[in-house]
Protein backbone atom coordinates (compact mmCIF):
# COMPACT_ATOMS: atom_id res chain seq x y z
CA UNK A 1 0.00 0.00 0.00
CA UNK A 2 1.00 3.43 -0.59
CA UNK A 3 1.80 6.32 1.65
CA UNK A 4 -0.03 8.57 -0.58
CA UNK A 5 -3.34 8.77 -1.53
CA UNK A 6 -3.22 11.21 -4.52
CA UNK A 7 0.19 10.36 -7.01
CA UNK A 8 1.17 12.95 -9.86
CA UNK A 9 3.54 11.75 -12.02
CA UNK A 10 4.87 13.95 -14.68
CA UNK A 11 5.37 13.09 -18.27
CA UNK A 12 4.14 9.69 -17.48
CA UNK A 13 3.81 8.89 -21.27
CA UNK A 14 7.56 9.06 -22.04
CA UNK A 15 9.80 6.35 -21.38
CA UNK A 16 10.65 6.34 -18.13
CA UNK A 17 7.09 7.49 -17.16
CA UNK A 18 5.35 5.27 -19.33
CA UNK A 19 6.96 2.42 -16.66
CA UNK A 20 6.31 4.04 -13.88
CA UNK A 21 2.63 4.56 -14.58
CA UNK A 22 2.20 1.33 -14.95
CA UNK A 23 4.03 -0.41 -12.27
CA UNK A 24 2.06 2.05 -9.48
CA UNK A 25 -1.26 1.65 -11.24
CA UNK A 26 -0.48 -2.19 -10.65
CA UNK A 27 1.22 -2.01 -6.97
CA UNK A 28 -1.05 0.79 -5.82
CA UNK A 29 -4.74 0.61 -6.25
CA UNK A 30 -5.94 2.48 -3.86
CA UNK A 31 -4.25 5.36 -4.60
CA UNK A 32 -5.07 7.73 -7.41
CA UNK A 33 -2.20 7.90 -10.15
CA UNK A 34 -2.48 11.26 -12.14
CA UNK A 35 -0.72 11.29 -15.57
CA UNK A 36 0.49 14.53 -17.06
CA UNK A 37 2.00 14.66 -20.36
CA UNK A 38 2.10 17.51 -22.91
CA UNK A 39 2.21 14.88 -25.68
CA UNK A 40 4.97 16.17 -27.41
CA UNK A 41 7.10 14.44 -29.61
CA UNK A 42 9.02 11.59 -27.06
CA UNK A 43 5.46 10.64 -24.97
CA UNK A 44 2.61 8.97 -26.93
CA UNK A 45 -0.48 7.56 -24.64
CA UNK A 46 0.75 4.14 -26.70
CA UNK A 47 3.15 3.85 -23.83
CA UNK A 48 0.35 3.34 -21.49
CA UNK A 49 -2.80 2.00 -23.24
CA UNK A 50 -2.92 -1.21 -20.89
CA UNK A 51 -3.33 1.40 -17.93
CA UNK A 52 -6.37 3.54 -19.38
CA UNK A 53 -8.90 0.99 -17.82
CA UNK A 54 -7.30 1.18 -14.40
CA UNK A 55 -10.30 2.82 -12.14
CA UNK A 56 -6.93 4.27 -10.29
CA UNK A 57 -5.50 5.87 -13.48
CA UNK A 58 -6.17 9.15 -15.15
CA UNK A 59 -4.80 11.21 -18.01
CA UNK A 60 -4.87 14.48 -18.29
CA UNK A 61 -3.08 16.44 -20.96
CA UNK A 62 -0.99 19.59 -20.15
CA UNK A 63 1.62 21.92 -20.10
CA UNK A 64 4.11 22.32 -16.91
CA UNK A 65 4.78 25.44 -18.62
CA UNK A 66 1.70 26.94 -17.83
CA UNK A 67 1.70 27.73 -13.88
CA UNK A 68 -2.10 29.35 -14.04
CA UNK A 69 -3.14 25.17 -15.23
CA UNK A 70 -0.96 23.37 -12.59
CA UNK A 71 -2.42 25.83 -10.10
CA UNK A 72 -5.73 24.58 -10.83
CA UNK A 73 -4.74 20.45 -11.04
CA UNK A 74 -3.33 20.94 -7.86
CA UNK A 75 -6.40 22.30 -5.88
CA UNK A 76 -8.88 19.78 -7.88
CA UNK A 77 -7.30 17.07 -7.01
CA UNK A 78 -4.99 17.80 -3.88
CA UNK A 79 -1.74 15.81 -4.51
CA UNK A 80 -0.03 14.73 -1.47
CA UNK A 81 3.05 13.43 -3.47
CA UNK A 82 4.66 14.29 -7.16
CA UNK A 83 7.10 12.51 -8.77
CA UNK A 84 8.39 14.62 -12.05
CA UNK A 85 9.63 13.45 -15.04
CA UNK A 86 8.88 15.62 -17.37
CA UNK A 87 11.78 17.17 -19.26
CA UNK A 88 13.80 17.75 -22.57
CA UNK A 89 16.09 15.24 -22.48
CA UNK A 90 18.32 14.60 -25.69
CA UNK A 91 21.18 16.58 -25.55
CA UNK A 92 21.06 16.52 -29.65
CA UNK A 93 18.41 18.78 -29.25
CA UNK A 94 19.54 21.16 -26.84
CA UNK A 95 22.48 21.75 -28.76
CA UNK A 96 20.44 23.04 -31.64
CA UNK A 97 17.58 24.88 -29.61
CA UNK A 98 18.84 25.33 -26.01
CA UNK A 99 15.79 28.10 -25.03
CA UNK A 100 13.14 25.19 -25.04
CA UNK A 101 15.57 23.36 -22.97
CA UNK A 102 15.62 25.78 -20.40
CA UNK A 103 11.52 27.10 -20.77
CA UNK A 104 10.96 23.27 -20.03
CA UNK A 105 13.26 21.97 -17.56
CA UNK A 106 14.37 25.11 -15.89
CA UNK A 107 10.39 27.16 -15.47
CA UNK A 108 8.57 24.41 -15.83
CA UNK A 109 10.08 22.69 -12.63
CA UNK A 110 10.02 26.25 -10.70
CA UNK A 111 6.12 26.04 -11.92
CA UNK A 112 5.62 22.52 -10.26
CA UNK A 113 7.37 23.65 -7.15
CA UNK A 114 5.62 26.53 -6.40
CA UNK A 115 1.90 25.14 -7.15
CA UNK A 116 3.26 22.37 -5.03
CA UNK A 117 4.40 24.85 -2.29
CA UNK A 118 1.23 26.60 -2.72
CA UNK A 119 -0.97 23.79 -2.08
CA UNK A 120 0.72 22.16 0.38
CA UNK A 121 1.05 25.21 2.73
CA UNK A 122 -0.85 25.15 6.13
CA UNK A 123 -0.96 21.30 5.24
CA UNK A 124 -0.21 18.73 7.90
CA UNK A 125 -0.35 15.93 5.54
CA UNK A 126 2.40 13.67 5.10
CA UNK A 127 3.31 15.19 1.35
CA UNK A 128 6.84 14.62 -1.06
CA UNK A 129 7.61 16.28 -4.02
CA UNK A 130 10.54 13.75 -5.48
CA UNK A 131 12.36 15.05 -8.82
CA UNK A 132 14.50 12.61 -11.40
CA UNK A 133 17.43 14.30 -12.53
CA UNK A 134 20.54 12.55 -14.12
CA UNK A 135 24.13 12.09 -14.06
CA UNK A 136 24.93 14.09 -16.90
CA UNK A 137 24.70 17.44 -14.50
CA UNK A 138 28.44 16.21 -13.03
CA UNK A 139 29.94 16.29 -16.05
CA UNK A 140 33.02 14.06 -17.38
CA UNK A 141 35.11 11.36 -15.88
CA UNK A 142 38.40 9.66 -17.15
CA UNK A 143 38.93 6.33 -16.85
CA UNK A 144 38.84 6.76 -12.94
CA UNK A 145 36.61 7.27 -9.90
CA UNK A 146 32.74 7.22 -9.80
CA UNK A 147 29.97 9.69 -8.81
CA UNK A 148 28.60 10.40 -5.83
CA UNK A 149 25.80 12.51 -4.36
CA UNK A 150 28.69 14.88 -3.24
CA UNK A 151 30.14 15.12 -6.00
CA UNK A 152 30.33 18.67 -7.60
CA UNK A 153 28.05 19.94 -10.65
CA UNK A 154 29.93 20.52 -14.13
CA UNK A 155 27.30 20.54 -16.88
CA UNK A 156 28.48 20.75 -20.21
CA UNK A 157 25.86 20.80 -22.62
CA UNK A 158 22.77 23.18 -22.50
CA UNK A 159 20.60 19.55 -21.56
CA UNK A 160 22.36 18.78 -18.17
CA UNK A 161 22.88 22.74 -17.51
CA UNK A 162 19.25 22.99 -17.39
CA UNK A 163 18.82 19.70 -15.29
CA UNK A 164 21.30 20.91 -12.68
CA UNK A 165 19.73 24.16 -12.72
CA UNK A 166 16.14 22.25 -12.15
CA UNK A 167 17.75 20.16 -9.18
CA UNK A 168 19.36 23.36 -7.46
CA UNK A 169 15.83 24.76 -7.53
CA UNK A 170 14.59 22.10 -6.24
CA UNK A 171 17.03 21.85 -3.02
CA UNK A 172 16.59 25.74 -2.59
CA UNK A 173 13.17 24.78 -1.97
CA UNK A 174 13.40 22.39 0.67
CA UNK A 175 15.81 24.91 1.74
CA UNK A 176 14.17 28.30 1.57
CA UNK A 177 10.31 26.94 2.22
CA UNK A 178 11.00 23.66 3.41
CA UNK A 179 9.24 21.78 0.95
CA UNK A 180 9.46 18.28 1.59
CA UNK A 181 11.60 16.81 -1.56
CA UNK A 182 13.44 13.98 -3.01
CA UNK A 183 16.24 13.65 -5.54
CA UNK A 184 18.19 10.94 -7.53
CA UNK A 185 20.48 11.19 -10.34
CA UNK A 186 20.12 8.49 -13.16
CA UNK A 187 22.50 7.04 -15.32
CA UNK A 188 21.82 6.07 -19.26
CA UNK A 189 18.01 4.12 -19.46
CA UNK A 190 17.26 1.53 -21.80
CA UNK A 191 14.18 -0.85 -22.40
CA UNK A 192 11.26 -0.90 -24.11
CA UNK A 193 9.47 1.90 -25.65
CA UNK A 194 12.32 4.21 -25.40
CA UNK A 195 11.83 6.85 -28.35
CA UNK A 196 14.30 5.84 -31.65
CA UNK A 197 16.30 9.67 -31.14
CA UNK A 198 18.39 7.30 -28.51
CA UNK A 199 21.13 5.54 -28.96
CA UNK A 200 19.47 2.30 -28.44
CA UNK A 201 16.13 2.22 -30.22
CA UNK A 202 18.31 4.35 -33.03
CA UNK A 203 20.79 1.77 -33.48
CA UNK A 204 18.18 -1.49 -33.57
CA UNK A 205 16.29 0.42 -35.85
CA UNK A 206 19.04 0.91 -38.34
CA UNK A 207 20.27 -2.55 -38.08
CA UNK A 208 16.59 -3.62 -38.79
CA UNK A 209 15.83 -1.14 -41.99
CA UNK A 210 19.64 -2.29 -43.05
CA UNK A 211 20.81 2.09 -42.70
CA UNK A 212 23.57 3.45 -41.45
CA UNK A 213 24.27 4.14 -38.02
CA UNK A 214 25.82 7.25 -36.73
CA UNK A 215 28.40 6.84 -33.97
CA UNK A 216 30.39 10.12 -32.44
CA UNK A 217 33.74 10.18 -32.53
CA UNK A 218 35.27 6.76 -32.71
CA UNK A 219 32.55 5.29 -30.02
CA UNK A 220 35.10 4.95 -27.43
CA UNK A 221 32.67 7.77 -24.74
CA UNK A 222 31.77 5.26 -22.05
CA UNK A 223 27.86 5.40 -20.33
CA UNK A 224 26.40 3.57 -17.60
CA UNK A 225 23.61 1.33 -18.77
CA UNK A 226 20.46 1.16 -16.29
CA UNK A 227 17.49 -1.21 -17.08
CA UNK A 228 14.01 0.99 -17.29
CA UNK A 229 12.20 -1.53 -14.90
CA UNK A 230 15.08 -1.26 -12.43
CA UNK A 231 14.85 2.50 -12.64
CA UNK A 232 11.44 2.32 -11.60
CA UNK A 233 12.09 0.06 -9.15
CA UNK A 234 14.13 2.64 -7.33
CA UNK A 235 12.23 5.25 -7.90
CA UNK A 236 9.09 3.99 -6.15
CA UNK A 237 11.53 2.95 -3.06
CA UNK A 238 13.00 6.35 -2.89
CA UNK A 239 9.81 8.07 -3.28
CA UNK A 240 8.46 5.76 -0.78
CA UNK A 241 11.14 5.09 1.96
CA UNK A 242 13.81 7.87 1.03
CA UNK A 243 14.65 10.80 3.61
CA UNK A 244 13.00 13.93 2.73
CA UNK A 245 15.94 16.35 1.43
CA UNK A 246 18.37 13.69 0.15
CA UNK A 247 19.86 12.97 -3.02
CA UNK A 248 20.27 9.31 -4.40
CA UNK A 249 22.18 8.11 -7.14
CA UNK A 250 20.87 5.43 -9.09
CA UNK A 251 23.09 3.23 -11.23
CA UNK A 252 23.32 0.07 -13.63
CA UNK A 253 26.76 -0.97 -13.25
CA UNK A 254 26.86 -1.73 -16.83
CA UNK A 255 29.33 0.54 -18.44
CA UNK A 256 30.25 -0.08 -21.97
CA UNK A 257 31.86 1.58 -25.06
CA UNK A 258 29.27 2.88 -27.39
CA UNK A 259 31.54 1.17 -30.32
CA UNK A 260 31.29 -2.18 -27.83
CA UNK A 261 27.63 -1.64 -27.20
CA UNK A 262 26.71 -1.18 -30.65
CA UNK A 263 28.22 -4.15 -31.89
CA UNK A 264 26.79 -6.04 -29.04
CA UNK A 265 23.29 -5.10 -30.76
CA UNK A 266 24.46 -6.10 -34.08
CA UNK A 267 25.47 -9.77 -32.82
CA UNK A 268 21.52 -9.83 -31.31
CA UNK A 269 19.78 -8.48 -33.74
CA UNK A 270 21.35 -9.93 -36.63
CA UNK A 271 21.20 -13.08 -34.94
CA UNK A 272 17.40 -12.90 -34.35
CA UNK A 273 16.67 -11.95 -37.76
CA UNK A 274 18.53 -14.76 -38.83
CA UNK A 275 21.05 -13.35 -40.76
CA UNK A 276 25.07 -14.29 -40.89
CA UNK A 277 27.19 -12.82 -37.53
CA UNK A 278 28.06 -9.55 -38.47
CA UNK A 279 26.24 -8.83 -41.05
CA UNK A 280 25.20 -4.95 -40.17
CA UNK A 281 28.74 -4.20 -38.99
CA UNK A 282 29.15 -2.63 -42.17
CA UNK A 283 26.50 0.12 -41.40
CA UNK A 284 28.69 1.65 -38.57
CA UNK A 285 29.08 4.80 -39.59
CA UNK A 286 31.70 6.96 -37.74
CA UNK A 287 30.72 11.07 -37.86
CA UNK A 288 32.78 13.70 -36.17
CA UNK A 289 31.70 14.40 -32.06
CA UNK A 290 29.47 16.45 -30.44
CA UNK A 291 30.58 19.63 -29.05
CA UNK A 292 31.28 18.87 -25.41
CA UNK A 293 31.01 15.10 -25.61
CA UNK A 294 31.28 13.96 -22.26
CA UNK A 295 33.78 11.22 -21.93
CA UNK A 296 32.60 8.71 -19.34
CA UNK A 297 29.81 8.42 -16.78
CA UNK A 298 29.95 5.79 -13.85
CA UNK A 299 27.49 5.98 -10.48
CA UNK A 300 29.04 4.68 -7.07
CA UNK A 301 25.77 3.20 -5.57
CA UNK A 302 26.42 2.50 -2.13
CA UNK A 303 24.23 5.03 -0.62
CA UNK A 304 20.78 3.77 -2.32
CA UNK A 305 22.10 0.37 -1.54
CA UNK A 306 22.85 1.09 2.21
CA UNK A 307 19.81 3.22 3.03
CA UNK A 308 17.31 1.47 1.18
CA UNK A 309 18.25 -1.68 -0.11
CA UNK A 310 18.26 -0.94 -3.84
CA UNK A 311 20.60 -2.89 -6.25
CA UNK A 312 19.89 -2.87 -10.16
CA UNK A 313 19.01 -6.40 -10.53
CA UNK A 314 18.59 -6.99 -14.93
CA UNK A 315 21.70 -8.44 -15.87
CA UNK A 316 22.24 -6.37 -19.22
CA UNK A 317 22.52 -9.26 -21.60
CA UNK A 318 18.83 -10.13 -20.78
CA UNK A 319 17.59 -6.14 -20.95
CA UNK A 320 19.51 -5.75 -24.44
CA UNK A 321 17.87 -8.88 -25.23
CA UNK A 322 14.04 -7.70 -24.22
CA UNK A 323 14.84 -4.63 -26.02
CA UNK A 324 15.98 -5.53 -29.04
CA UNK A 325 12.76 -7.87 -29.01
CA UNK A 326 10.30 -5.64 -28.23
CA UNK A 327 11.59 -3.11 -31.52
CA UNK A 328 11.14 -6.36 -34.06
CA UNK A 329 7.45 -6.98 -32.41
CA UNK A 330 8.72 -9.84 -30.59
Amino acid sequence: MSLFKSILITGGAGFIGSHLIRRFTKLYPKAKILNLDALTYAGSLHNVKDCENASNYEFVHGDINNFDFLRKLFKSHNFDAVVHLAAESHVDNSIKDPFNFAQTNIQGTLNLLEAARKQWENNNQEQRFYHISTDEVFGSLDNEGRFTETTSYDPRSPYSSSKAASDHLVRAYYHTYKLPILLSNCSNNYGPAQHFEKLIPQTIQNIINEKPMPLYGEGKNIRDWLYVEDHVEAIDMILHKGKIGETYLIGGENEKRNIDLVLKLIKMTDSILGRSEGFSKKLINFIPDRPGHDYRYAINNSKIKEELGWKPKTPFELGLDKTVRYYLGL
